[in-house]
C-alpha cells in the first residue's frame, strides 16, 4: 500500500481545486490515479482498498469525481467525493 499526496492549487488565487481520479487494475495491483497524473497515487492488492484510499485522499485534497473501473476496464461506478471538513472549529 502506497499513498502519494497530490493537491491541485490555483496559484493565482491560492484556492484548492478538485481533482478527478480513476481506480483500475494495473498488472496485479489496483491503483488510484489522478486523471492528469503520470503515476498512481495509490496502489493496493484489492479494489476495495484502492477505492477507499483514493476516496480518502480525494476528500483531504478538495474532493472531485471518482471513477471505479472493473477488470475489463469499463467504468462500473462514478461517485462525487465531497471535501473533508476541517476538524478545527476555532478562529485563527
Amino acid at each position: 500500500m502506497a499513498i502519494v499526496a497530490e493537491y491541485a492549487v490555483d496559484n493565482d488565487r491560492g484556492v484548492m481545486m478538485v481533482a478527478n481520479y480513476d481506480v483500475f487494475k494495473q498488472g496485479d495491483k489496483w491503483v488510484g490515479k489522478r486523471e492528469d497524473g503520470s503515476r498512481a497515487s495509490v496502489s493496493s492488492d484489492t479494489q476495495q482498498e484502492a477505492y477507499n484510499e483514493t476516496r480518502d485522499l480525494m476528500a483531504r485534497s478538495g474532493g472531485g469525481e471518482l471513477k471505479l473501473h472493473g477488470t475489463d476496464g469499463k467504468i462500473r461506478e462514478k461517485n462525487t467525493i465531497a471535501p473533508a471538513k476541517d476538524p478545527r472549529n476555532s478562529k485563527g
